[in-house]
């Protein structure tokens, strides 16, 4: 957060003088309707607080929950922060959605700091991407200054430093926290296609690829079970497998198979494999009532955008299958937080887009919210940034003409307001914004620009030894930390290749010899094993024995992600 001398929000009216002399006036009488906030400790008022205009009440009434909410901050309005007018948001409106959108340096993360501090207090689990690696303070008291006493009067803010409950994970264990990896096969086609960057077609093939897999009982744990799947299916005993359902020309297995060797190189194998985390891990609520902040840990990974923006989605598909219907809640399950959101639909298919629109629109039921957070609301398609209901909007640059066009469409975005938007976004001060939320009946509530209040856990990362400690004392450590390699598809072809390629030297010596004929006749009653799980049959008594384990086409949710069963 800035000091109270940072530029202020600008309106229609002149400014008036610097916001922190409203802040330390005292309070007058405000009509019912407006949310009254005790003040906080600070310097003797040295005047009178304004008199609320009629359009001021009429926001500030907008914001007058009587439920449970969380507090944003204080009103801007001509210049001056109104404390009397307090901006909030409902606790049981969060699971329809939002978004935090502005320029680099605007605040965007403090501003998820704060939100996810308040749901952690109020028992909600979250759920936060740490591309920057600055989100590991949350764990941690803050630290006051004369920067949060500041700010803190202004928005009459009672605050107390705290650290809140927090779990620490990694991408497949690279940097600091807890392993977090998923299996091939819960991957899936569509969200393993975009990753490897395949065109539609290939796409459809990799989708045959596993629907084989998954009929025939060969596990896909990491990434050489697939390559393994990939060969024999453009190999002499294999090649047949698939042209009853369309057939792998041997020009796309290449594609598939060179995709799958320069991801491997770029050293992105320890994502996949197991063991594999389970996504109810994330929503849990510590001893205390508190709502554990499961923080992602992506510095290690920044240069892999597209990928850990992949594996967000997926912890979201697969939280979306395996979640019973709820209906609307009083307080949301979970709140996810989904940084870096331009990353996941950057050059993404409309079959891709299409099953995010519908996980979004579709997951408010099982009691998640979302909130994508990025530098402009054109970074979200129109049909997902339909589904946002709550909008938290800090400052746009428009220093060029696509800076210019980007701010005119943002505004649009925005219900009527008083307020001269295009001047007020390029005016907001850090750690200021335009907020607009769904209130407890589902209508937008109005536009206000507010000052935001400051976090109470740390502004900033902790220490990485602390963090590796807190990662090596958590009981999920045991759990995850040491990767497994199983039997899976690749043992099993491999298996299956060498006891097919004893089987032909042990029946090709006595055709020399008289026992020939026998041996012919012994090879044709007793099949080779790559006979029996390979042949014109194929694995059939393979998925007689993995009957009760996974001998049967695997139930794939919108984006191919595996149901598992817990």
């Amino acid at each position: 957060m800035t000091d109270s001398e940072a530029p202020r929000a600008g309106t229609a009216g002149p400014q008036a003088s610097e916001a922190s002399e409203a802040s330390e006036a005292s309070e007058v009488a405000t009509p019912d309707t407006v949310a009254s906030r005790p003040v906080a400790p600070g310097p003797v008022a040295r005047g009178a607080t304004p008199a609320l205009t009629p359009q001021v009440l009429e926001i500030a009434s907008g914001y007058a929950f009587p439920g449970p909410a969380l507090d944003l901050g204080a009103l801007l309005w001509d210049g001056r922060c109104l404390p009397d007018a307090q901006i909030r948001i409902p606790l049981g409106m969060l699971n329809r959605h939002g978004l935090v959108a502005g320029a680099t340096g605007t605040g965007k993360t403090k501003t998820l700091q704060l939100v996810a501090e308040q749901l952690s207090a109020q028992g909600v689990p979250v759920f936060l991407a740490d591309v920057k690696g600055d989100v590991s303070g949350i764990s941690a008291p803050g630290q006051e200054n004369d920067k949060v006493r500041a700010r803190a009067s202004e928005v009459r803010q009672e605050w107390t430093p705290a650290g809140f409950p927090c779990e620490f994970y990694a991408l497949g264990g690279m940097g600091h926290g807890i392993p977090v990896r998923a299996t091939v096969t819960s991957f899936g086609p569509v969200l393993l296609s975009k990753v490897l960057r395949l065109n539609q077609t290939q796409e459809q093939s990799l989708g045959l690829i596993f629907h084989y897999a998954d009929q025939k009982g060969l596990e896909l744990v990491d990434l050489k079970d697939l390559r393994a799947v990939v060969t024999f299916l453009t190999s002499d005993e294999g090649k047949s497998e698939l042209k009853g359902i369309g057939g792998l020309s041997t020009a796309t297995a290449g594609v598939i198979l060179r995709s799958l060797t320069a991801f491997e190189a770029q050293g992105m194998s320890p994502f996949f494999g197991e063991p594999e985390f389970d996504t109810n891990e994330l929503l849990k609520v510590a001893a205390d009532g508190r709502g554990t902040v499961s923080v992602l840990e992506l510095p290690a990974v920044q240069d892999k955008p597209q990928l850990f923006s992949t594996f967000l989605m997926w912890l979201l598909a697969d939280l979306f299958h395996d979640l019973p219907e709820v209906g609307d809640l009083d307080k949301p399950k979970l709140v996810f937080f989904f940084d870096e959101a331009h990353l996941l639909f950057g050059d993404a298919s409309r079959a891709f887009l299409d099953s995010i629109t519908q996980t979004v629109r579709l997951i408010r039921s099982k009691g998640v919210g979302i909130f994508f957070v990025t530098q402009t609301p054109k970074d979200v398609p129109a049909d997902v940034l339909a589904q946002l209901g709550n909008r938290v909007q800090h400052a746009l640059r428009a220093f060029t003409p696509d800076d210019q066009k980007a701010l005119k469409a943002t505004v649009k975005t925005f219900p009527d307001s008083p307020y001269d938007l295009e001047e007020v976004l390029t005016a907001l001060g850090t750690g200021e914004a335009v907020v607009t939320v769904l209130s407890e009946k589902g209508a937008p509530t109005p536009v206000a620009a507010t000052r935001l209040r400051a976090p109470e856990s740390l502004m900033g990362p902790v220490d990485p030894a602390v963090l590796d400690r807190a990662v090596e004392q958590s009981p999920l450590h045991a759990r995850y930390a040491l990767a497994v390699d199983r039997e899976s598809a690749y043992e099993k072809l491999r298996a299956a290749d060498a006891n097919a390629g004893a089987a032909r030297e042990a029946g090709a010596e006595p055709e020399k010899g008289a026992g020939g004929g026998r041996a012919r006749k012994a090879e044709e009653e007793d099949p080779s094993v790559v006979q029996q799980v390979m042949g014109s049959g194929v694995f059939k008594s393979l998925a007689r024995s993995l009957g009760t384990q996974i001998g049967r086409e695997i139930t794939r949710s919108v984006f191919g992600t595996a149901r598992r069963r817990r």
